[in-house]
This record gives C-alpha cells, structure tokens and sequence, in this order.
C-alpha cells in the first residue's frame, strides 16, 4: 500500500508558475510509475502528464507540453509538477496517483492517489 500527499497548490496569476509536490510512504515508490491528473468543477478527471519508475520516459498532455514538467526524486520519495506560464484554464484539482508498470494516461491504470490539491490561476 502507498499513501500519497500533494502539495503546493495555491492561487496564482496568469503568466505564474507553481510547483507541485506528491510525497509517498512506504520505499516502494521507486518501482511505481507516477501521473498527475486534474480535475475541474464539473469535469471529469484528466490526464495532466507521467513518468516511468526511474524517470527514463515521461509523457505530457497537448495542453500543458511545452508549459508543464514532471520529474521525481526516488530517494526522497517524491515527485513533482513544475508548472510555468499558467492559465485560468488551468485551474483545478490535482492529484497524483502510482502504479504498477510503465506508466498510462488512463485514470483507471493507477493503483494508489492522492487527496488532491487545489490550484487556482486568476487575477
């Protein structure tokens, strides 16, 4: 089992940055492929980017590639979300969740997620 806490949301204006962070238990994290999703009021959860256990290939959606950078650190246990020139339309929930494998864009893949954290960008 693995527990997963995100952190670093807040409210941010447009043009902002924010980073992300996803903090497992347990030292199994490095064999659990990460993703980050989010989800706004009223959407259905989405697949926001993800990396493979030892962060040899990541994958990012069309809306954030280019903007949004995913990583980890398996010695501490920890992955992240680097976030740069951000948009209201980027304002949701985010989670982060493990599993077992390469690494999917299906929110039905992973095994383990987080609670969620909230980031709002608006002036």
């Amino acid at each position: 089992h693995v527990q997963l806490v995100e952190s670093g949301g807040g409210l941010v204006q447009p043009g902002g940055s924010l980073r992300l962070s996803c903090a497992a238990s347990g030292r199994s994290f490095s064999t659990y492929a990460m993703g980050w999703f989010r989800q706004a009021p009223g959407k259905e959860r989405v697949f926001v980017a993800y990396i493979n256990a030892c962060a040899v290939n990541t994958g990012h959606a069309n809306s954030v590639r280019g903007r949004f950078t995913i990583s980890r650190d398996n010695a501490k246990n920890t992955g992240y979300l680097q976030m740069n020139r951000l948009k209201p339309e980027d304002t949701a929930v985010y989670y982060c969740a493990v599993g077992r494998g390469g690494g999917s864009m299906g929110v039905g893949w992973y095994d383990y997620w987080g609670q969620g954290t909230q980031v709002t960008v608006s002036s």
